[in-house]
């Protein structure tokens, strides 16, 4: 077992308190390693890092910084297996799923935020006026769980390449993915205090974080309910806030469509990582005359494609949730599910092996005001809800709190593009269309302030000033 530090102001250093978090498998219940329980005095030597460095840090050119940021980039591919290896261990991701998604995505998102840089214009005239954009000041990075590499990818990325320092504050289950970032932003070359790290519980430390009067912006992605806390305390101090938070992403699938391949683009979304994802498509609208056909195709689909297993494993597709609590969560959802009447199509039951696994569940013939068809599961669950006309369809997809995610998939890509239209959500798939990490990404309603990725990512830790000459 490994005792791993936090890194404040260019240096490693163990909690004030002198006390340790285990970090455990979810997958066996050994213990990972130690990450220092950090007090309220350890954030605030980290955010007094962060503010000393930021006029210097600020200073500097674009490039200087993009130069930097490129060997964290470097650092990151260069350790990748290290770091998959964690992220199976402390998140229970199973290995080619930590191999691909985990690693290789934040690495691609990175290459194409330095090549959408072109497109922030630092420095413009307007009309005979100098404006100026820069860094706020000092970023609070709070971040989830389910992404641990990624969701501090897309924050530090963009913060710093807009002349802002950061404090990390990483979510308590799996923390050590941080602290490999760390290393590397160290080795890197970071000046001391552009990049601090600090581990311990939200309760100890988060709060510390986003309500210090010298953190200039909230920079979150987590759940809707702690986003509106979030939200509450920054008012104090007039924060800005970069919001990603929750989603009870839809699919509606047209008649004339392809409906094997929209069964898949929706299960993909709910098995892979467990369903412990804020955009998957945990809600497939279908046609009711085309339902039991819809079930029939979830049921090939899981036949041939859910293998539940160990996660060091490759052949593995669906390891453990996070935790205990997590899997206790998702397991009163899916009780709730049958409670409310909905009919389990497959799934639904107990997996007999060591560790938090939950058997990925599909309940069909759901009405979309019961609970699991409303409220964010973050976990192996689907709805499928039938509809008797498009514009109903369209209803059922819109009616919920959220907007972050959806998809369609239609007889055509103007017949489905003009259904997306109608879709109050921050983005949508079409069809078998990719997606581009340079498109801003983020949420409608409560599902989240702000957007991630390539311009749109860095333009929201910028300062706008203007000079008048």
């Amino acid at each position: 077992m490994t005792d791993y530090q936090f890194y404040i102001d260019g240096e490693w250093r163990n909690a004030s308190s002198n006390e340790w978090m285990e970090v455990k498998n979810p997958a066996n219940g050994e213990i990972v390693g130690r990450v220092p329980r950090g007090t309220a005095d350890d954030m605030n030597a980290a955010v007094a890092a962060a503010k000393a460095a930021f006029p210097a840090w600020n200073e500097t050119s674009v490039e200087e910084r993009t130069a930097l940021l490129k060997k964290v980039r470097d650092g990151i591919a260069d350790r990748q297996d290290e770091i998959a290896d964690i992220i199976v261990q402390e998140l229970g991701a199973p290995i080619s799923l930590a191999r691909s998604k985990h690693v290789q995505q934040p690495i691609k998102e990175m290459d194409d935020m330095f090549d959408d840089l072109e497109n922030v214009h630092f420095e413009e005239d307007i009309d005979g006026t100098q404006v100026v954009k820069e860094g706020f000041g000092v970023v609070a990075c709070v971040t989830p769980w389910n992404f641990p590499l990624t969701q501090i990818e897309r924050k530090i990325g963009p913060a710093l390449i807009a002349g802002n320092t950061v404090v990390v504050k990483p979510a308590t289950d799996t923390p050590i993915t941080a602290v490999l970032l760390a290393e590397i932003c160290e080795e890197a070359g970071l000046p001391k205090g552009v990049f601090n790290l600090v581990t311990g519980q939200g309760s100890q430390v988060g709060d510390v974080l986003t309500e210090h009067k010298d953190v200039d912006v909230i920079s979150f992605t987590g759940s809707t309910e702690v986003g509106r806390h979030l939200y509450q305390h920054a008012s104090f101090t007039i924060k800005k806030l970069i919001l990603e938070l929750g989603g009870k992403s839809p699919l509606i699938y047209m008649p004339g469509g392809d409906l094997d391949y929209a069964v898949k683009k929706s299960m993909d979304t709910v098995v892979n990582n467990c369903g412990q994802t804020c955009s998957a498509l945990t809600r497939l609208l279908v046609p009711r005359e085309e339902l039991e056909a819809a079930n029939q195709s979830i049921l090939n689909y899981y036949e041939k494609n859910v293998v539940i297993g160990d996660p060091t494993d490759p052949d593995t597709v669906v390891g453990p949730v996070v935790s205990e609590r997590q899997k206790e969560t998702v397991e009163s959802y899916i009780q709730k599910g049958k409670e409310e009447g909905a009919r389990v199509l497959v799934g639904g039951g107990k997996i007999d092996r060591e560790g938090h696994y939950v058997e990925p569940t599909v309940f069909t013939d759901v009405d979309n005001k019961m609970v699991i068809a409303q409220e964010e599961i973050f976990g192996p669950v689907l709805c499928v809800i039938p509809y008797d006309s498009l514009e109903e369809a369209i209803e059922i997809a819109n009616d919920t709190e959220y907007g972050l995610s959806g998809a369609v998939v239609g007889p055509s890509d103007e017949e489905a593009i003009a259904v997306a239209r109608k879709i109050r959500t921050g983005s949508v798939y079409i069809n078998k269309s990719g997606k581009s990490n340079k498109a801003p990404y983020g949420g409608y309603k409560q599902s989240g302030i702000g957007r991630e990725n390539g311009r749109y990512g860095v333009q929201d830790y910028l300062e706008i000033k203007s000079i008048y000459k």
